[in-house]
């Protein structure tokens, strides 16, 4: 899975699934896009900056052991990893409650009383807060299994000392 920062951020990292591709970067532009909108990455892109602009990032896998064990060169990734759940966690919290509002209002169009333009216009701009819940939930169940991983890398750390 292909991993990108932006020069203006390069401590946060963007992973997407598939290879490095245009699409793999439109899906990453996206996710900085949503990071710098949901407040999470502090950074204002450039005029003209785009999927192409994008640094990527060699993977450095969580529990791999580095050249020299010493040097605690997995520390810095998993911390990394474990802002990255943070900042996603919250997203998920706030993105769950408006997905559950808008559930609960669907269930208007399974009735049998009649719905208003209102109505289905408010229950399609619903459709995206769903979508974006998905997506959300899909992308935290990963990253809290990164998490984990990292949670793990850390516990490590602190006993040695």
């Amino acid at each position: 899975m292909p991993q990108y920062a932006i020069p203006q951020s390069p401590e946060t990292i963007f992973t997407v699934s598939g290879k490095d591709s245009p699409k793999a970067r439109e899906k990453a532009m996206a996710l900085v896009e949503e990071a710098i909108a949901a407040g999470t990455l502090e950074a204002e892109l450039l005029d003209g900056f785009g999927p192409d602009r994008l640094v990527v990032v060699e993977p450095t896998a969580l529990g791999e052991n580095p050249a020299d064990p010493e040097s605690g060169d997995e520390i810095g990734p998993a911390v990394q990893v474990l802002a990255n759940f943070a900042s996603l966690r919250l997203k998920h919290q706030e993105l769950r409650e408006e997905a559950q509002k808008i559930r609960h209002q669907l269930d208007t169009l399974f009735g049998e009383a009649p719905v208003t333009e209102e109505e289905v216009a408010a229950l399609k701009k619903g459709f995206k807060v769903l979508e974006a819940f998905a997506q959300i939930n899909r992308r935290y169940g990963l990253a809290r299994q990164e998490a984990e991983a990292a949670r793990q890398i850390l516990d490590r750390a602190l006993q040695e000392s």
